[in-house]
């Protein structure tokens, strides 16, 4: 039996996961990173043998390699590891041998799949959870219990939810994100989407979603204009709750902002329902906290509350500034600016104009170099789509205060960051 496993790329937030996930089951854990990070750091103090740079001698004496997407052939690591006869996998082909055992609850979709997958794992919190994203309730992106049930969220960016074995199977939509994988064919992408779900013994979908209510499969169909009546948000000491009523279930409470945020739980609840009464679901979503980085309030009192948001899709962003409209209105904030760091020159320039009507309706737009992730420049005139934004370097955390790199402070109102770049560390303390 396969006993050390070496991880390639381990700083990344959905691999540390499966990381943390295999080393409960008891096998010993190595991994590498180009540098080191909050989640490398935390590993190695989760008693991980951590080595920073990539470096082939990493690899002697493992039984297993398994590497992230982002990884190349030519990384020396892997290199060395196919040289010595060492089994390597991806980590969309390592999936099958970590979730082979379990009753797997996967959770995809284009926007919504982490929070959906976060409630989920407060609903059904006897069951082990691997997800990409920190879970506030636990502080982890994985919780491991001796139970066959498993909460996944699963990656359609590279078809790996193909390979998460799904017990049931849950979509939030299936807008086109990450059409590059699938040869720009969105036909393409919606095949995957039903093979996931045709995959599974029990499926939740948004029926609403444009693809998705083509499926003539059996289904537990969420349909939210009809579904999810009288949604009113509250805040309890700047604490944001979302109240909601779903179909003839009653009233649910969850602790976030917006409505999105009660499609995504209604989806989760509607997952969870052959497995709890509506009463122990209500008990039980009380306990949720939320997941860092979406909607995820840092700072807030009278004068100012800053945010941070991974919205790094118009889609995302625009339903997050509808929250955010309502939250400032709530908490009796005049003037809302929002802080948008585009992720990906592919992403910016497929949805340009997306981005600009996103925006729509804030006070003041700040806009940060783009987060490359690896891509080529591509020569982009944003000064002309975006005519009033401010165009930053940079911008840091000062206290209850932001300040951009020409020293102008930010600190009143509603500030609000987007983007799944390092903005979420500029935002913080």
């Amino acid at each position: 039996m396969m006993q050390k496993i070496h991880f390639i790329g381990i700083g990344g937030i959905g691999i540390s996961a499966l990381a943390r996930f295999l080393k409960e089951k008891g096998f010993s854990i190595s991994g590498s990173d180009l540098q080191a990070s909050k989640i490398t750091t935390e590993l190695e103090n989760e008693g991980v043998i951590i080595s920073i740079p990539h470096h082939k001698d990493n690899v002697l004496g493992k039984d297993l390699v398994i590497y992230s997407a982002a990884i190349k052939e030519e990384n020396p690591e892997l290199k060395e590891a196919r040289a010595k006869g060492i089994k390597c996998l991806s980590r969309k082909e390592a999936l099958p041998l970590i979730l082979q055992d379990k009753k797997v609850f996967a959770v995809a979709g284009a926007h919504g799949k982490s929070t959906t997958s976060s409630i989920l794992a407060s609903l059904l919190d006897e069951s082990s959870v691997i997800i990409g994203a920190i879970l506030k309730e636990f502080n982890s992106n994985m919780i491991y219990k001796e139970n066959e049930k498993l909460i996944f969220e699963a990656d359609e960016s590279d078809s790996s939810f193909l390979n998460s074995n799904p017990y049931l199977a849950l979509v939030t939509n299936a807008e086109a994100e990450h059409l590059e994988h699938y040869n720009d064919d969105i036909s393409k992408l919606h095949l995957a989407y039903k093979d996931f779900l045709m995959s599974a013994q029990l499926r939740v979908i948004n029926a609403e979603d444009e693809f998705l209510s083509t499926l003539k499969c059996e289904a537990t169909r969420l349909y939210p204009s009809k579904d999810i009546k009288n949604i009113s948000m509250t805040l309890e000491n700047f604490k944001p709750y979302v109240s909601f009523e779903l179909k003839n279930l009653g009233e649910f409470k969850v602790q976030g902002m917006g409505e999105h945020l009660a499609l995504d739980a209604s989806l989760a609840i509607l997952a969870t329902q052959p497995f709890k009464e509506p009463e122990q679901i209500r008990a039980k979503l009380k306990n949720y906290q939320g997941i860092k980085k979406r909607f995820d309030i840092l700072l807030a009192n009278e004068k100012c509350a800053i945010i941070d948001d991974y919205g790094h899709h118009p889609t995302e962003i625009k339903a997050t500034l509808k929250a955010a409209f309502e939250y400032a209105k709530l908490a009796g904030y005049s003037k809302i600016t929002a802080i948008f760091q585009p992720h990906r020159y592919t992403r910016l320039a497929l949805n340009l104009q997306g981005f600009k009507e996103a925006f729509k309706g804030v006070d003041e737009l700040l806009i940060l170099p783009v987060y490359a992730a690896g891509e080529s420049k591509i020569e982009l005139n944003l000064q002309a789509v975006f005519e009033k934004a401010l165009f930053i370097n940079d911008i840091k955390r000062i206290g209850n205060s932001l300040v951009d790199d020409s020293g102008r402070v930010f600190d009143t109102g509603l500030i609000i960051g987007f983007g799944a770049g390092d903005i979420s560390q500029k935002l913080r303390l």
